[in-house]
């Protein structure tokens, strides 16, 4: 008998679809929008889940019945219970079996950067948040969401820029090249413009603040001192969360942490991963390693670690 695992990375801007089978090679992948039901609603996150999951089992040719287990990393999951039922009961429905677990997608990236091994590991997407493992015990810090959290994200650090903006145009800072970047970027003809791209009728998506992180990235390659700022602030509070958790789950003084990351503000030309590793050096107590695997495969291995408690490989 083959047995099939299917995991699902979910995100504020996309979603990931991976199956495996029992030895962990990948055997379909699919990819969606976003699941991010605070931006989305219940009814559009639950469609894309669906539309995945019957992606896959059309490449396969199966049923849904015919997957061993399945792992749902949902953004938000586990933070809202009123919504949280009913995404998880709307998975049970369109799988029709009970073989599947519901979590946070930050389990999806420590899975996959660590191969499930106990550590920790720092998200810093559109979103930011820190889960981490040891010895059965599980813990995370940060993800409080957009309006009052997720710091060292993409979106935060875009709030952070246009906070600079507001106060560098109404004199409360001087102007830098951040403030040029800004106004030519989105267009700007009037400053307070700004308010109605963020606040107003027509507001940009979550995922469209947060792709003005590269702006700051930008400005801070050019040797913008404001953008600069905002990204070692990024740091240090991605590195609070590790250091936080390292205390949360028990580690010795004298035990290393396994520590990786994913996300793109981590996992691309930021900047601030390297100011991340002076900070957790500095600290001591950790073993960086590089992500093992992203956090789609992390998906597909959690939901083989779940599954594979009820077989014998």
């Amino acid at each position: 008998m083959t047995y099939l695992f299917l995991g699902v990375d979910g995100g504020g801007t996309k979603t990931e679809f991976v199956c495996m089978d029992a030895q962990g090679a990948v055997v379909a992948q699919a990819a969606a929008g976003t699941t991010y039901h605070p931006q989305v609603g219940v009814e559009k996150t639950i469609a894309v889940l669906a539309d995945g999951v019957n992606t896959i089992c059309a490449r396969l040719n199966i049923a849904p019945s015919a997957l061993h287990h399945v792992f749902f990393g949902l953004p938000a999951y586990g933070e809202d219970a009123t919504i949280d039922p009913q995404l998880r009961a709307a998975c049970g429905e369109m799988l029709g079996h009970a073989r599947y677990d519901c979590g946070n997608d930050m389990i999806c990236g420590w899975a996959g950067s660590l191969a499930c091994a106990d550590g920790i590991n720092l998200v810093a997407g559109t979103g930011s948040i820190g889960y981490g493992e040891r010895q059965g015990v599980a813990a995370r810090s940060g993800g409080w969401g957009e309006v009052f959290g997720d710091e060292g994200s993409a979106y935060w650090i875009a709030i952070q820029a246009m906070n600079e903006f507001s106060r560098m145009s109404d004199g409360r800072s001087p102007k830098t090249a951040l403030y040029h970047v800004l106004r030519e970027a989105l267009a700007l003809d009037n400053d307070l413009d700004l308010c109605g791209y963020i606040m107003g009728t027509s507001a940009m998506a979550r995922d469209d603040i947060a792709g003005l992180a590269r702006l700051v990235v930008q400005a801070a390659r050019e040797g913008d001192r404001a953008s600069i700022g905002i990204l070692d602030k990024a740091a240090q509070e991605l590195a609070a969360i590790a250091i936080t958790l390292r205390q949360r789950l028990g580690f010795a003084p004298d035990e290393n942490a396994l520590l990786s990351w994913s996300g793109g503000v981590l996992t691309g030309e930021s900047g601030v991963l390297p100011a991340l590793i002076d900070i957790i050096g500095a600290a001591g107590g950790f073993t960086l390693i590089q992500p093992r695997h992203p956090p789609g495969l992390g998906a597909a291995l959690y939901a083989r670690y779940k599954g594979s408690k009820s077989l014998l490989f």
